[in-house]
């Protein structure tokens, strides 16, 4: 049997969070807990707010789902999300790199404004300070402020250090691991990045996939009887290139051990967000649960066999390949099954699609960039919840305004795209639309202005240089 998960009992943190966030919150950590209870003795689907659920794959392609046109690894489930929810064809992310689009995706702001906008490398090189900054009020954080349970299962990817841990993050429960990475076949590999109950390292002999699967169920049940926010972060499919024989035979046809090991992955991940979604329907829950699913970037290609097709570029590059990816939303309560949504939209939107539609606040004293996006899925708002969105990392930038993206590669220069003709961004039509590349750039330029310096990582002296600054 599995230790009892840590716990924290009391409400929303006021340590590195602040006082005065804490109060513009919920003016009380007993507000929330009184809130939860209420909720709970109600009881009865309709009667509830929604409970809520992230999912975060790891590095998966744009086309490696079913429902996004893979043809040789079944995803039944994730593609039953898609079927039974909206599929958001134009979904983004804010970075094309793991920590980064994950800061963002928590504070629903892009994470340059707060200087996350690099990886901090190794846990043993990790960068000084490396950390989702404490003055950012996380989705947990919100949420639990509304009187959610609050729980994380998989990868956090956003502070080594005590103060960043996610139970100071607004996270109720957590099992899983701090860093990027992890072995899935042996919980000892990294001594410096250890699967984690809470606090406690754990000897955990499951393959770490189904792991998480198990403790993603395990909290489900424990809070079936009032909403409760998960954010489930699988590693999967992540290097390293692991996956247990159960799984791989699964796919003895397909030749390439590469490319067979990364199905495995795949189908050990699609079969957890199965099991959870029959656990929803076991608990009465899946009408009432707002179900997102979402990858953290684009598929690294050369390394693992994640196609992105027909996008171009991979993880780590400002094309389409690195920031476009598979996201889907399923309500049944609220939202009609099967639908396809074409305006681009941004993982930053969950932060507070999710708040709202959970009755709470977002926070008052900073900008919120994500768009809460069930007004534009209901109808209620017309148009696109987006009328430009922002990409950078470093001396790499992009743009996208209506079909037009400027990509900024650094010092080259910037190769401007019609999305609508050339989703693969192909043709470079900058000198022919030299008027709509200007345009863009001095967009970009004016969004650069807002953000804060990287407290980490490099490119300082270049963007000082493209900026006139040295």
């Amino acid at each position: 049997m599995p230790k009892t998960p840590l716990t924290r009992e009391t409400g929303v943190r006021i340590g590195p969070m602040g006082r005065r966030d804490f109060v513009a919150l919920v003016g009380g950590g007993a507000a929330a807990l009184l809130t939860r209870s209420l909720y709970a003795a109600k009881g009865g689907p309709g009667q509830r707010r929604p409970s809520i659920i992230v999912i975060v794959a790891d590095d998966l392609g744009y086309a490696d789902l079913g429902v996004q046109g893979c043809t040789d690894i079944p995803t039944p489930s994730i593609d039953s999300l898609a079927q039974n929810g909206v599929r958001f064809t134009n979904g983004y992310v804010s970075c094309p790199v793991c920590s980064p689009t994950r800061a963002g995706l928590l504070t629903g702001r892009y994470q340059q404004r707060f200087g996350h906008e690099f990886n901090p490398g190794a846990p043993a090189t990790a960068a000084t300070g490396f950390g989702l900054p404490l003055s950012q009020v996380t989705l947990a954080d919100a949420l639990k402020a509304a009187g959610y349970a609050t729980g994380m299962v998989g990868k956090w990817h956003l502070g080594l250090a005590p103060e960043f841990h996610p139970l100071q993050r607004g996270f109720d429960e957590f099992f899983g691991f701090l860093h990027g990475s992890h072995s899935y076949l042996n919980a000892k590999a990294e001594p410096l990045n250890l699967i984690l109950r809470g606090t406690e390292p754990v000897d955990e002999p499951e393959y770490l996939t189904d792991a998480f699967t198990r403790e993603a169920l395990a909290f489900i049940e424990r809070h079936r009887a009032a909403p409760f926010f998960l954010y489930l972060t699988y590693n999967a499919v992540h290097a390293p290139m692991q996956a247990t024989q159960k799984y791989l035979d699964r796919f003895a046809h397909i030749a390439d051990e590469k490319r067979r090991t990364h199905a495995a992955m795949l189908s050990a991940m699609d079969d957890g967000i199965g099991a959870v979604l029959g656990k929803l329907r076991e608990a009465g829950l899946e009408e009432d649960t707002m179900v997102f699913f979402i990858s953290d970037n684009g598929g690294p290609t050369p390394s693992t066999t994640a196609s992105n097709l027909p996008l171009s570029g991979t993880k780590g590059t400002m094309r389409e390949g690195g920031i476009r990816v598979p996201f889907i939303l399923q309500w049944p309560r609220r939202l009609r099954a099967g639908r396809l949504y074409e305006p681009p939209v941004i993982s930053l939107d969950m932060f507070p699609t999710a708040v709202l539609a959970a009755g709470g606040k977002l926070p008052r004293d900073r900008v919120i960039d994500g768009v809460d996006l069930m007004p534009y899925l209901s109808g209620k708002k017309r148009g696109a919840p987006h009328e430009i969105l922002f990409w950078r990392m470093g001396p790499n930038a992009a743009v996208r305004k209506a079909n037009w993206k400027l990509i900024r590669p650094g010092q080259t220069p910037a190769g401007l795209y019609d999305l609508s003709k050339d989703i693969s961004e192909s043709n470079d039509l900058a000198a022919r639309n030299p008027k709509a590349a200007q345009q863009l750039g001095k967009a970009l330029a004016q969004w650069e202005s807002q953000l804060a310096e990287p407290l980490w990582g490099g490119a300082r002296a270049g963007r000082a240089r493209r900026q006139g600054r040295s």
